[in-house]
């Protein structure tokens, strides 16, 4: 859940990037953390293990505006994608505000996919959150390159609930900022919706 900082005046809020190994999370920050002007980012940090690492930076947005005259920050996360790290992928994703679920494009990863959207929603429901309610967005990744299946075939299966998607090839950038965009956004609605106008000084 978001946090309300009344002495800097912000409200902190959590984007998890979700999907399985090498599809593409670690790219969508790693692009995101080197066009944040310095002053308005912290650190990446990397938490790193054999076959995979969770990344971790926070930064304010240029024009996102504000909730009640409260800034907001973001703090960008991405789990590890290997199933047999989900205890890492259940502590990174408590008190997510939103995810960005990350789809490998090449048909080869299409079952991967499929364990990987069934696994977000399992540790979803162990955190006790409404699956249809809960700000989601989902990116197509590696649109770039040969041989990738038609977006549409894809939605089909794994955009049952219709949320925004968006067709991407991180390591150049392209979609990285749509995407991330969208998610803030639907981000931000959901803590409008919470907050109002009742965020007061305790």
């Amino acid at each position: 859940m978001s946090l309300v900082n009344y002495s800097t005046r912000e409200i902190t809020c959590k984007i998890v990037y979700y999907g399985p190994g090498r599809s593409g999370k670690t790219s969508n920050l790693q692009y995101v953390h080197g066009y944040v002007p310095e002053e308005r980012k912290g650190p990446m940090v990397s938490l790193a293990t054999e076959t995979d690492r969770t990344l971790f930076f926070d930064f304010l947005p240029l024009d996102l505006g504000t909730i009640s005259g409260f800034r907001t920050r973001m703090q960008l996360y991405t789990v590890p994608g290997q199933v047999y790290y989900n205890a890492t992928r259940r502590l990174v994703l408590r008190g997510a505000d939103g995810v960005v679920f990350i789809a490998d494009s090449q048909p080869e990863q299409w079952d991967e996919n499929i364990e990987s959207l069934r696994n977000l929603h399992e540790n979803l429901l162990e955190e006790d959150i409404d699956l249809k309610t809960f700000p989601m967005v989902i990116q197509y990744n590696k649109r770039d390159l040969p041989g990738v299946l038609p977006i549409a075939q894809r939605d089909d299966t794994l955009n049952f609930r219709g949320v925004p998607a968006f067709p991407a090839a991180a390591v150049t950038g392209e979609g990285v900022f749509d995407t991330l965009k969208a998610a803030s956004k639907l981000v931000l609605q959901s803590l409008s919706r919470r907050f109002g106008q009742d965020i007061q000084q305790p």
